[in-house]
This record gives structure tokens, C-alpha cells and sequence, in this order.
């Protein structure tokens, strides 16, 4: 089969693409027919350093999140399945290929109606967005500040948070992005790329911080006292440093989400079903043949992408 290596660590160029043996399917799993692959940005950062979640010996196979069809189970595994349209987590390697074996009890049927590429952005992304909106406890009225409102999870807090009956203000990396937001439905819009972007803010009770570093400090300054700060990312490569004493004193409280497995699945299922129903939509900006995964990751890296990259394996 098709697949993509990741060679060693480094530049997007050390992910190479060349032949794989299919999977072999254990007992408990369910063999994918792999039509689109998710591409998170800590995907990016696992392939430049090896830091994060996933674990591997090189040369390994990347990828943490598919969709396709269900083309044969295991022998302990629901045959029903076979045939399904299903979007999956692989356990943090092996999805850039054509086909991938995992445990047929962890996948999610696509609901009727709903796109199998849409779904597949929702996978990651729809799932942090829905637990970071109930986290944060959002009430009517609430001024929530969305960081990265451009990009796969931030794009879907902007919908959410108005859904909630929220007063949506977007901060993204250029015009272009912050009018993607505005699109989306946020009611104001900032180029944090502009010099004392935060003025023009004013105070907020929410913060969904998405990049970190010191624009995620000038985020945290804007919250009044009862704000909320949420942090679920680092695309500037540091994490906002806010020490707990700090926010304590200002009468800010840092949400840290913490989730059963169960919980995780109940606000996947929950994504899924609000796009099936129209109320969520999630921005796929960029599409790539497989081959092309390392194309993809530059793209990433470069800060030129918007909402969700795919990587799309085609027949």
C-alpha cells in the first residue's frame, strides 16, 4: 500500500512517501479503507523534534486521525461494521497510508448527511472545541476572546461561542484570516499581528487561547475579574506562562479540562451530530494528495493555512 514515512526528525522534507506492507488485523480491530488523513499542528511539531504525545521507533508511519470505509473486522469484532463509513483515531501513528488496522471499538459512524472529509476535520478538532465551550461555561452575553480564529480548533469556538449566545471577538494573523472569523460569525475581528491589537479588545470575560506565548499574556490581561482563561495550544511554541498566584490575584481562573474517555467520545459524537444538523461547519482550507504530506506540514508550519489541513488519498 501507499503510506508515508517519516524518515527521521526534522524538516517537513524527512516525511517520504514509499510502499507499506498492509496492517494485519488483530482479533478486536477494524481494517480502515483510508479516503482522508487529519493533519493536527502537533503533528508538526512531533516530526521536527519527536516531542509530544506520540511514540514510535523510526522510521514509523505518522499520523493520528482517518476516515474511510470499514473493509473487513477481526474475528472478535462487530462484522456490522464492514461497510460503515467511519472516522477514527489511530493511536498516534500509522494514518498517512492508504489502508490502517484499529480497534474496531474505538471508531464513530459518520452520520447520515454528514460529508466523510467533514468529519474527518471534526475528529480532533470538533471534539477540543465542544469540551473547551462546556469547560468554560459559557453564559449569555459573555465577551469571549477566540485566539487562532481562523484555524481548525479556533474556527469551530467562534461558531460554538456564538451558539452559546456569546459576544464573539476573533483575534487571527492577518486580514485574511480575520475575515474568515467574521464569515464564521464572530462579531468583531483583530489582526494580532498588529501592533497593540490588545487596545482595541477591551476587556473580556473568556479567553480560548490558542497560541500561546505573549500574545497568549496579552490575552490573559484583558480578562476582568470572574474571567475564564482556556489554553489548548502553542502555535507561537510556548505555552502563555501565567502562574496560578498570578491569576488568583487578578480573580481570573485558569480552566484546565480534564476528561473521562467516555466523556472525550460523548463530545466527539456531539460534533459530529451538530454538523450533520447544520449547526457546525467545520473550514477545510487545504487539501493534499498523500504524497504530498510534507508540502502539507510546510504549510502548516508557514502560518499560511487556514481552518483544517487533509491529506486525501484518491484511487
Amino acid at each position: 500500500m501507499r503510506a508515508v514515512w517519516l524518515t527521521e526528525f526534522g524538516g517537513p522534507e524527512v516525511l517520504v512517501a514509499r510502499e507499506a506492507p498492509d496492517p494485519v488485523l488483530e482479533p478486536n480491530q477494524a481494517l480502515i479503507d483510508v479516503a482522508f488523513a487529519n493533519i493536527t499542528f502537533i503533528e508538526t511539531q512531533f516530526r521536527a523534534t519527536g516531542a509530544g504525545p506520540f511514540a514510535g521507533s523510526l522510521p514509523m508511519i505518522p499520523g493520528n486521525g482517518v476516515g474511510g470505509v470499514v473493509i473487513a473486522v477481526g474475528d472478535e469484532a462487530d462484522p456490522g461494521l464492514v461497510g460503515a463509513r467511519v472516522v477514527t483515531s489511530t493511536g498516534g501513528s500509522g494514518g498517512y497510508a492508504e489502508r490502517v488496522a484499529v480497534d474496531a471499538g474505538a471508531v464513530f459512524a459518520v452520520p447520515e448527511g454528514l460529508a466523510l472529509d467533514a468529519a474527518v476535520a471534526l475528529l480532533a478538532d470538533g471534539r477540543t472545541a465542544t469540551m473547551l465551550v462546556d469547560a468554560a461555561g459559557l453564559r449569555t452575553g459573555d465577551r469571549v476572546l477566540v485566539e487562532a480564529a481562523a484555524g481548525g480548533v479556533g474556527s469551530l469556538l467562534v461558531q460554538l461561542a456564538k451558539a452559546a449566545g456569546a459576544h464573539v471577538v476573533a483575534a487571527a494573523g492577518g486580514a485574511r484570516k480575520a475575515g474568515v472569523a467574521r464569515e464564521l460569525g464572530a462579531d468583531e475581528a483583530v489582526d494580532y499581528r498588529e501592533p497593540g491589537w490588545a487596545s482595541r479588545v477591551g476587556k473580556v470575560d473568556v479567553v480560548f487561547d490558542g497560541v500561546g506565548g505573549d500574545l497568549g499574556r496579552d490575552a490573559f490581561g484583558l480578562l476582568d475579574r470572574g474571567g475564564r482563561m482556556l489554553s489548548f495550544g502553542l502555535a507561537s511554541g510556548t505555552w502563555t506562562a501565567v502562574a496560578p498566584e498570578e491569576a488568583e490575584r487578578r480573580g481570573v481562573t485558569l480552566v484546565r479540562t480534564a476528561s473521562t474517555p467516555e466523556e472525550l467520545r460523548a463530545y466527539t459524537e456531539s460534533a459530529l451530530a451538530e454538523a450533520a444538523a447544520g449547526r457546525l461547519r467545520p473550514l477545510i482550507g487545504q487539501r493534499f494528495p498523500l504524497e504530498r504530506a510534507a508540502d502539507a506540514h510546510a504549510a502548516i508550519q508557514s502560518r499560511a493555512t487556514v481552518g483544517k489541513t487533509l491529506l486525501e488519498l484518491t484511487r
